[in-house]
């Protein structure tokens, strides 16, 4: 479903106007400049050190974050970025008063002293500005502030070591806020506010949902969404799966999302496909939630549904194309060898380099035509190449994929690599149509779990027989 969207600060902003109303933008934007200029970096200090001063009750407290945090929204990209490398750069830990503190500390003998001095360096430890992001915390709004605050962040922090240096810092502060303890697991169904339904389209990331009716298709009895929400942002997915209830593995998205499909009695059904999983907040990047959602939907499932045998997904492997490329770029192993992999690699690209439309071709593997034979050949070597890339692809420690390594970590098992399973374009372009199996198998997920922790990554038979 295609849709204008505003940028996410111009939400946040509308948000955060029903709860912090301290003043017209206009009559603000006169105080502080939008671009945030030289002259006006003194009247932010003196918001900051208002806040860090910390004079007065509660109330007072709250309202000078609020009005902190107003100044910061009035502001535009360039003037946000210049607020928070001050921030970064001007309210890091003191190190100096930190080397005082720890050299009285080694010099003293008194018990009493030394538990005083103790306190007073971890409170020095601590740099001020953690202090002013924890205040939004007490906002409404505040915890959504802060996460739309860092996920523009991340992006400036890129090429900036002050920067950087803060976002561990409200990083931290996420984390801890975030913990899976203070999540509520929430079904979405057809019944859901209009609100809420408009963020599912908005936020899912893998599988478009094209129209209303697409959207109705996946809210069905014999489809199940859920979703993460925490309390002080009530109305924010964090996080949400797609499942489908069906029989046997599916091996191809586009019968999944078919309208036309007919429904099927969940209670009759023996599998549940995982086909989406769609992170809705940039800014909560690195907190890791997504595998407790895995793990407590097929909880919820099998605890309702007794008759699920099977907990599978139907995976995108969004790394594959941009890996064969690279292998076949690099014909030659350290050694000066041509490589089984590479030259495979290079003998695909050049064939798929003629083609006017590659999915056509994809889907053509049935028949005795020149154009069949061709696609069977393909099919033979794209299928090892994915294994190959799935299983011995690594980045570090972890496999290369992203959508694999979040599974595998999860406990679960390369179970099928699926042909001509999604050829839309973006999974034509992303993986020359193939999609995989990740199987959750209840009583293995522990084990699976700590073996890919080792190194061992679980797969099928079938899987491994088509390695390289």
């Amino acid at each position: 479903m295609a849709e204008t969207q505003e940028p996410f600060w111009d939400r946040t902003r509308k948000l955060i106007r029903e709860y912090w109303p301290l003043g017209d933008p206009v009559a603000l934007k006169d105080v502080i400049g939008v671009n945030l200029p030289k002259g006006d970096l003194g009247k932010v200090r003196r918001k900051i050190e208002g806040c860090l001063e910390g004079k007065g009750g509660e109330v007072s407290a709250r309202a000078r974050a609020a009005e902190l945090g107003e100044a910061y929204l009035v502001l535009n990209a360039n003037g946000r970025r210049r607020f928070l490398t001050l921030l970064a750069e001007e309210y890091d830990t003191d190190t100096k008063a930190v080397e005082t503190a720890m050299d009285a500390l080694r010099e003293s003998e008194d018990p009493e002293e030394r538990q005083r001095l103790t306190m007073e360096l971890r409170n020095l430890l601590e740099p001020p500005r953690a202090k002013i992001l924890r205040q939004f915390n007490g906002l409404r709004g505040g915890v959504k502030f802060l996460v739309d605050l860092r996920a523009e962040l991340m992006r400036w922090a890129k090429d900036n070591q002050a920067l950087r240096e803060l976002d561990k810092d409200v990083s931290r502060l996420l984390v801890s806020w975030f913990d899976i303890g203070f999540l509520d697991l929430q079904r979405i169904t057809w019944k859901s506010s209009a609100e809420l339904l408009e963020k599912f389209i908005r936020y899912e990331a893998v599988h478009e949902i094209r129209s209303w009716k697409d959207l109705k298709n996946r809210l069905e009895e014999d489809r199940r969404c859920y979703a993460f929400f925490h309390p002080s942002m009530p109305n924010e997915p964090l996080i949400f799966v797609e499942v489908a209830l069906v029989n046997g593995i599916s091996t191809d998205v586009f019968e999944l999302l078919d309208e036309k499909a007919p429904m099927i009695n969940p209670q009759k059904a023996d599998t549940a496909i995982f086909y989406s999983i769609s992170n809705c907040q940039a800014g909560l990047a690195g907190v890791s939630f997504g595998n407790f959602l895995i793990k407590r939907v097929v909880a919820d499932l099998a605890s309702s549904l007794p008759g699920l045998k099977n907990f599978a997904t139907l995976s995108p492997i969004p790394g594959f194309s941009t890996w064969l490329n690279k292998q076949a770029e690099n014909e030659e192993d350290e050694e000066g060898q041509e490589t089984r992999i590479n030259k495979t690699a290079a003998e695909v690209i050049e064939l798929l380099s003629a083609q006017s439309n590659i999915g056509d071709l994809l889907s053509s593997t049935s028949g005795t035509s020149k154009r069949a034979e061709l696609a069977r050949q393909l099919q033979q070597q794209l299928l090892s190449l994915c294994a190959t890339y799935l299983l011995k692809a690594k980045k570090g420690n972890q496999v290369a994929d992203r959508v694999a390594h979040f599974h595998l970590s999860n406990g679960a098992s390369v179970k099928q690599i699926n042909w001509a399973a999604n050829l839309s374009d973006n999974g034509v372009e992303q993986s020359l149509g193939m999609m995989v199996n990740y199987l959750y198998d209840l009583p293995s997920i522990e084990k699976q779990h700590e073996a890919y922790r080792s190194g061992e990554i679980t797969a099928s038979a079938a899987v491994r027989k088509l390695v390289k």
